[in-house]
């Protein structure tokens, strides 16, 4: 019964924290761009240099876009400062800037 409650804490503890991120301004660059599905997949850069990899890059995560202008403003490599919430499991830009 102990170990379950603590994997429950634990996901927890996850899903809190994945949400706080999205709702900060965030920068990546762009690896993909699905037109069709009005999708834009984004890998997020460490910020700080504590515990970061040589590569400094963080988690590829696939976003819906919230219109169809966003998905001509950039290209595959660009650098982008953007900003994300969680809907249903769903992340969705809601701010897309090329750097």
């Amino acid at each position: 019964m102990g170990t379950t409650r603590f994997i429950f804490a634990g996901a927890a503890a996850l899903c809190m924290l994945a949400s706080s991120a999205l709702a900060d301004d965030m920068t990546g660059m762009v690896t993909r761009i699905d037109r069709l599905n009005g999708t834009i997949s984004i890998q997020q850069t460490q910020k700080g240099t504590v515990g970061t990899s040589a590569g400094g890059a963080g988690a590829l995560q696939e976003y819906k876009t919230k219109d169809a202008a966003m998905l001509d403003a950039v290209h595959a490599g660009d650098r982008v400062t953007y900003s994300a919430t969680d809907t249903n499991g769903t992340g969705t830009l809601t701010k897309l800037q090329k750097q």
